[in-house]
């Protein structure tokens, strides 16, 4: 028998198939079922036009054959076959595809896509056998024929004894290394789980001799093994299926069985798309956090399916980081893969069906959030923080999609309000959105920065998460409504006292420099507070960053040791104001103690370290003496 070789392109070829283009073994059984499908297609088409022919979908079938006593694998189809010359044409030429050509010869345009069209998945069986051999008689021929190959040797082509119409591949598997494991895809389990992995909505069924076990007849306690043919895939995905057949139910089920969670999701979203560019899409909103949600081995990113068949587990370009808590799955037959079908070529289409999934999942956000509260403030509660984020990190580019779905806790209704819910509640005088920073809202509760604000009935959002003021920066405003805290150097808020303050700043004037002297370099300024009702002294911030920033940059691994430019605020009818302007007066060395006294008092209100503590119990000590 004359041994055909490939041409020295197709050799160069068929080595860069086995050794660099597939990123993972097992891809191979997808290709080979890939293409066994795509044969009972091209039978189903040419049924479409030829009377004689008829399509009985219960007819035709894959099946799977695994013999470890022989190390054979076999993929069995009753597709419509090939011809020698298809053999030689399709086999014997790398990176020609039949199914492309057939694609192409019938103007397909009803949407019923075939899979292949690179023309080099059926190489891919080298990756994990010596030898393959392909039996196959067509629909136009009554000759069936043998091709063997093993490898860039060449391959030889004979006659061969065929009943029936169709395709055997034979794959005689490579003996197992110490680095590599080939006995794997000899085993029943392994198969079933690869099958299910990417080929389970393959149209067809996918077939395979299973092990199982019963008790033996008249027997109540010994068990015995029998084999059973069974269909491994679902075939139907529930993504092709109408909506209205679909239950809660369904959508949950599917959920579980392709294990985006353990939790329940809180909404599905089922997408059909027939427009610019054809999709289908189910995604999940989920109910819980993945415990890894915020590491470097969370990886983001929606199933994608090309025809039911699974291209990439994870495509990341389907979501924006901000909907990275998304789960579920696209299927297109619009997208341009690459060779080996793992990867997307970045085309149009792909950045079109991103665009309008980031507008759907927006949308149906905005919808949960004023259809059922309840439900909103869960999902909020576990990703809230993710959508704080994607405003900070995109600077702001991202406010207009992200801004509505935003909640603070707020200071008059002890729960968490959305900011659009509270302009409608501001005051007729009030002029900015007033929040307060910190670690949580029972210490924002009896902040003294809030005192003035609290007195004219204004409401303030506490923000007790590290990104929510980052975010609040980003924003800068909402409905020309500019973002304030309480802890900036301005308020904005007109006071009758506001005439008298150059006087007062003259009458104690020599009193705050001496207090900024003894501070040194630890405060920026020291002055007279109008936002101090009841307590004697605080912090504020001038400047960009602020104190609750300046905590959490100050724990970052690339810290740059920034500062807020801190100003001590002392309220001058309290009792202590008193004392010491007494002590300034009177007595320069409890003047200097109260002034440190104070300063740490400040820094212990905004949780900050006093800096150096032994110091500070001396003081006190001092004091009390």
């Amino acid at each position: 028998m004359e041994i055909k070789e490939f041409k020295a392109e197709s050799k160069r070829l068929l080595d860069l198939v086995i050794n660099s283009i597939y990123t993972h073994k097992e891809i191979f059984l997808r290709e080979l079922i890939s293409n066994a499908s795509d044969a009972i297609d091209k039978i189903y088409y040419r049924a479409l036009t030829d009377e004689t022919l008829q399509f009985n979908k219960d007819d035709y079938y894959i099946k799977i054959i695994a013999d470890k006593d022989d190390r054979t694998l076999r993929v069995i189809d009753t597709g419509i076959g090939m011809t020698k010359d298809e053999l030689e044409d399709n086999l014997g030429i790398i990176a020609k595809s039949g199914t492309l050509a057939f694609k192409e010869e019938i103007e397909i345009e009803d949407g019923y896509d075939i899979i292949g069209q690179f023309g080099v998945g059926f190489y891919s069986a080298f990756m994990v056998a010596d030898t393959v051999t392909v039996i196959s008689k067509s629909l136009d021929s009554g000759q069936g024929y043998r091709w063997e190959s093993k490898g860039v040797d060449g391959y030889t082509i004979e006659e061969w004894d065929k009943d029936t119409v169709g395709t055997e591949i034979i794959l005689k598997i490579k003996e197992s290394t110490e680095d590599e494991d080939y006995d794997e895809f000899l085993e029943e389990y392994r198969l079933r789980s690869i099958i299910k992995k990417y080929s389970d909505f393959i149209r067809y069924p996918i077939k395979m001799d299973v092990t199982k076990s019963r008790l033996k007849e008249g027997s109540k306690e010994e068990y015995e093994d029998y084999i059973e043919e069974e269909t491994i895939n679902s075939m139907v995905p529930i993504w092709r299926k109408n909506k209205n057949e679909l239950t809660e139910e369904d959508y949950t089920n599917f959920y579980f069985e392709k294990r985006y969670g353990f939790d329940k999701p809180i909404k599905h979203i089922h997408i059909s798309a027939d427009g610019a560019v054809r999709y289908n899409a189910i995604l999940f909103i989920p109910e819980q956090i993945p415990f890894n949600y915020y590491t470097a081995e969370y990886e983001k990113g929606l199933e994608l399916y090309s025809s039911g068949v699974l291209i990439m587990n994870k495509c990341a370009d389907l979501i924006p980081d901000y909907f990275s808590f998304i789960k579920g799955m696209v299927d297109s037959e619009d997208l341009s893969l690459n060779i080996s079908r793992e990867m997307l070529q970045h085309d149009r289409q792909l950045k079109l069906i991103a665009r309008n999934i980031k507008n759907r999942i927006k949308s149906e956000l905005s919808n949960l959030l004023k259809a059922d509260r309840d439900k909103y403030e869960k999902f909020y509660n576990s990703f809230g923080r993710q959508l704080k984020y994607g405003v900070y990190r995109d600077f702001g580019n991202n406010k207009d999609v992200l801004q509505d779905l935003l909640m603070f806790y707020s200071s008059k209704e002890k729960k968490l309000v959305t900011l659009d819910e509270y302009i409608l509640r501001m005051k007729e005088e009030q002029k900015y959105i007033y929040y307060a920073a910190g670690e949580s809202n029972e210490r924002l509760a009896v902040l003294p920065q809030t005192e003035l604000l609290s007195e004219k009935g204004f409401e303030i959002l506490y923000l007790t998460d590290d990104v929510d003021e980052f975010a609040l920066k980003m924003l800068n405003s909402y409905k020309e409504k500019e973002f304030r805290s309480v802890s900036g150097s301005d308020l904005g808020i007109e006071d009758k006292e506001d005439k008298d303050e150059n006087a007062e700043k003259d009458t104690n004037k020599e009193l705050f420099e001496k207090m900024k002297t003894i501070l040194s370099d630890k405060v920026k300024d020291v002055r007279t507070s109008k936002r101090l009702k009841s307590h004697p002294v605080c912090l504020i911030n001038e400047g960009e960053i602020s104190i609750e920033m300046e905590k959490v940059l100050s724990v970052m691994p690339d810290n740059q040791k920034i500062k807020a430019e801190k100003v001590l605020e002392v309220n001058k009818n309290h009792e202590v104001f008193k004392a010491l302007e007494d002590a300034y007066k009177n007595d320069e060395d409890r003047f200097e103690l109260f002034t440190k006294l104070l300063y740490n008092q400040a820094l212990l209100i905004e949780g900050l370290s006093v800096n150096n503590p032994v110091e500070f119990s001396n003081d006190i000590c001092r004091l009390m003496i």
